[in-house]
Formats: structure tokens, sequence, C-alpha cells
């Protein structure tokens, strides 16, 4: 099989199983919806190395099996396991100059499906009991900006991302999802309202924090944004604020690295990611330890009206400004002089 660039899978997936239909020129083909059958057939697949490439790149392409893809996987024999062999095998190349494209492609691939596990109700907490997230840790390690790299990076990231949402990807389950969760057009709508306590504890016994601070100094924008969102994730728990505050070094680990993004930005300023790091500093703001840290190292953008250019038509962003600030006041641990200069320059 042909390797197939990044650029080219979005194209790709509209390709594939697209139904060759009817012969009239007048009507277009309608694109054919995967059963339960093909899917397993595809499943089953990965267990040949002949066919597995294909049968990785099919199943993380096609978004209409995305949603319930993820019982399919966990629950095939060995399919979870041949999942992480892929991704081990990647292993031994990190070191390497030239980390092929065709073998980042297989692992995204594979990444991708671990990606549909950790989204899934029924099969997050499957992960983080199994260990899987140190297989990622890997990745997150490296030092290397090189593509391929920042490939593996952040599909690593983004089934993180998706273990500590607060909701699962797939907010809807289907009626008779046990007789043909594929084609099942009988659907409830049904919001699965997640406690990430235990995985934030997870993670923070993993030591995931150092590998995403890593991550926010070494990776390019999208990763940056992801990485900042699983800091902000962990901080809501009480856990993840008693982490970072209960030793200096932490917290000044954590506001050096979101302090250089916010004031040496990498581009053109990100307004989504200039709203992650606002949320972290406001969550460490409920704890008077960090407000008194902030007497040294609030980003310099922070002090004066630039950050107004950026977040004045996002209320959102202007109350989080503004509460940090009042954070700050109320306990007495800023410059009073500067919290109240500060305030009168925020819109009313």
């Amino acid at each position: 099989m042909s390797n197939f660039s990044f650029a080219e899978w979005s194209n790709l997936l509209d390709q594939w199983g697209a139904s060759s239909g009817s012969s009239n020129a007048d009507h277009k083909p309608e694109k054919a919806i995967p059963t339960t059958t093909s899917v397993e057939k595809l499943i089953k697949e990965i267990e040949n190395p002949l066919t597995r490439e294909h049968a990785l790149f099919a199943l993380s392409r096609n978004r209409e099996i995305r949603a319930n893809l993820a019982p399919l996987l966990w629950n095939s024999t060995g399919t979870i396991y041949l999942l992480l062999e892929e991704i081990t095998t990647a292993y031994r190349v990190m070191s390497s100059p030239d980390l092929v494209a065709r073998a980042t492609n297989n692992v995204c691939n594979a990444l991708v499906l671990l990606q549909c596990v950790a989204s899934h109700p029924d099969t997050r907490m499957n992960l983080i009991k199994a260990n899987v997230p140190y297989y990622l840790y890997p990745f997150l390690e490296a030092k290397n900006k090189e593509k391929q790299y920042e490939y593996l990076r952040l599909t690593s990231l983004d089934i993180i991302g998706a273990l500590v949402k607060d909701e699962v990807e797939y907010g809807r389950r289907f009626s008779n999802e046990e007789k043909d969760p594929i084609t099942s057009k009988e659907l409830y709508e049904e919001s699965y309202e997640v406690d990430n306590a235990e995985i934030v504890h997870f993670l923070l016994q993993s030591e995931i924090v150092p590998l995403c601070l890593r991550c926010m100094e070494v990776g390019n924008e999208l990763t940056k944004k992801v990485a900042t969102f699983i800091i902000q994730k962990i901080l809501v728990q009480d856990e993840g604020l008693r982490y970072f505050c209960s030793f200096a070094e932490r917290f000044f680990a954590l506001t050096r690295v979101m302090g250089t993004m916010v004031d040496k930005p990498v581009g053109e300023p990100s307004l989504r990611l200039l709203k992650h790091i606002l949320h972290c500093y406001v969550r460490l703001s409920d704890c008077p330890r960090a407000c008194d840290g902030f007497k040294i190292s609030l980003p310099s953008m922070f002090r004066d009206a630039t950050i107004l250019n950026l977040i004045r038509d996002d209320p959102e962003a202007l109350e989080w400004l503004r509460q940090l600030f009042v954070n700050i006041a109320t306990g007495n641990r800023g410059s009073p002089p500067l919290i109240e200069e500060t305030l009168s320059i925020l819109p009313s």
C-alpha cells in the first residue's frame, strides 16, 4: 500500500466506503454505510500484518463508524494488544534522524483508534485500569520538532485530552446498540457526565504534568492548545490544584511555561490558547499561596492593556481576567496599586 500524507487523509476518507451505486451519470453515488459485519472484518484484518495497514487506515479515517467503534475494538480478542504493538514499534526508530512517514502514519492511525476507546463512556476507564497511557509517554518526551514527531506528540495528547474531558466525545447512544451499533437509526440523546477525579489521580501519579509542560514548550500551536487544555482539566480537580500549589517548584514551573506562551507567542497570539491559559491562572488564584506567587510570576501582558486587544470581544475571557485580579486583590496577595490600575482598564 502506498504511503499517505496527512493532508490527503481527509480527501481519502470521503472516497473510502463510497458506493459504486448506479451507473446513471445523472445520479451521484451515495456513500455506503458501513455495517457491523464490515467493521468487524476490518478489525479482524488488524491481526494480519499484510492487511493491518489498510485496516488501521480505514477504521481510523471513517467518521461514520467512530462513535460506536470503541466497544468493538476493546471486546475483540487481541486487538488492543496489536494496537499497542504497532505503537511500540515506533520506539525503536524514535532516536533515528529519519522517522519515516509510513511508520508515522501507521502509529497515528493506531493512536486514533485508541482515542475512540478513550472517548467512549463504556471503555475509557478500561484504558486507565490497563495503564495504557504509559505507552504514549515516549512520544510526549520527544524534543524533536520535525513534522513526524509533532504528529505523534499531538495524536498522543489527543488521547489524554479525551480522557479528561468533562463529557465524552460521543454524547449519544444507540437505542439498540447491542443488536447493531453501526447501522442503528433509532437514537436517543444522552449526555454522559464523567467524574474525572480518578482519571486525574492516575495522570498525576504517572507524572503527566512534566510531559505536558514539555509539549507546551516544544510543540506547535495546536499541540500547545491540547497540552494546556489537559493542564486546565487537571487543575479543575482539587487534587490537581493541590499538586501545583503544594510545592513552589511545581507552581513556578507551570507559570513560567504559561508566561512564556503569553508574553512570547510563536506567531500570532491565539485566542483559544490564551483562554486555556487564563482559565489556568484563574483556577490557581483560588489558592492564597498562588496569589502570593503571582506577585513575581504574572505575565506582563496581564499587567497592561495589551491583552484587551485580544479578548475585548470575548465576554467570558474578560470575566476570567477580572476574576483573576479580584481573587488576588481580595486576598491581599498582590500589589494593590497594580491590581486597581489593571481593573480600571477592563471594560465594565
